[in-house]
């Protein structure tokens, strides 16, 4: 009984903090890696960005440049309402610059087009489309 309260508790507080489709969040921010950023206490997976894992180095660099981007700025995301694990997912500015499109053009990442619809193909880089591998996932 007493689990089950403790389930019930947490499920409610999990519900309640969750963001919906449509909301916007605003806030400083910080990199969590190359495509999730950390915005008022939000984890924001940046929708459409395929940005290589931490354990690489091309996932270290594209998190330190997520960093700079969002650095010290004020960030704003309209959240869609959809989550990826523990993220809410959403397209997101620093000082109104779009963060996915600055960190695709300065070749740190690719357009994720099964999610973004092929919005930030067009600032691919021809250099990072050699060195970087397309996740499985974004074809």
């Amino acid at each position: 009984m007493k689990k089950s309260f403790w389930l019930i508790v947490s499920a409610a507080l999990m519900v309640g903090n969750m963001a919906t489709a449509g909301q916007t969040i605003e806030g400083k921010a910080r990199a969590i890696d190359g495509d999730t950023i950390l915005v008022a206490g939000v984890k924001v997976r940046l929708n459409g960005v395929d940005a290589m894992e931490l354990g690489t180095q091309a996932g270290q660099q594209a998190k330190a440049a997520t960093s700079k981007i969002v650095h010290r700025k004020n960030v704003t995301c309209e959240l869609n309402g959809e989550r990826s694990y523990d993220r809410m997912i959403g397209v997101c500015y620093a000082n109104s610059e779009d963060v996915a499109a600055v960190l695709i053009a300065n070749g740190y990442a690719l357009d994720c087009a099964r999610y973004s619809g092929g919005r930030y193909k067009k600032y691919e880089t021809r250099a990072a489309r050699s060195r970087l591998a397309q996740a499985n996932y974004c074809r």
